[in-house]
């Protein structure tokens, strides 16, 4: 029996477009109590946190940061599920870096993070997204770099889904 889709096409595009991720928001899981689905955008479109809980912003140098999602399919086993890797890095090494990266280590998270075209994307819909990886460097020479990176990973059935940006001022 084949498992045949409704496929739709996908539209010649003359937009332009950019790489890069401009902003990055972070909560604890379970912070955030209700995730909605707009069935016509397929957006979310609502997003319920706790009272008085909300996103944290965290900055980073531009062209230092990135969102690569990879689907992964083994046909064999019935294996489809897409990995997204959230690759921030912190300039400068200190106390107060060193601890909140301590924490983002350890810590059970949702994440949403803004493209450098503008749209905001979220991880973190069907299970905890958490770090995977990190480092502390400083280089051999002076111009090389004095940072911090962790990597925050998030497994889900389907690639990261578009959020509305009318609810962003809300959640943080």
């Amino acid at each position: 029996m084949a498992c045949t889709q409704a496929l739709s096409g996908i539209a010649a595009s003359c937009e332009t477009n950019v790489g890069g991720i401009r902003e990055v928001f972070i909560a604890n899981y379970d912070d955030v109590t209700a995730i909605e689905v707009d069935s016509t955008s397929n957006m979310i479109d609502t997003i319920t946190m706790d009272t008085d809980k909300k996103f944290k912003q965290y900055f980073f140098k531009k062209n230092t940061s990135s969102l690569t999602s990879t689907l992964n399919v083994d046909p064999a086993n019935g294996v489809n599920f897409v990995q997204s890797d959230l690759a921030l890095q912190f300039a400068k090494q200190e106390t107060t870096k060193r601890m909140e990266i301590a924490k983002l280590s350890l810590g059970e998270l949702r994440v949403i993070v803004k493209d450098a075209n503008g749209k905001y994307w979220f991880l973190g819909m069907e299970e905890f997204v958490s770090a995977t990886a990190g480092t502390a460097e400083t280089g051999v020479n002076r111009t090389d770099g004095n940072k911090y990176t962790i990597t925050l990973t998030d497994y889900s059935s389907s690639y990261p889904y578009e959020v509305d940006p009318s609810i962003i001022e809300n959640l943080i």
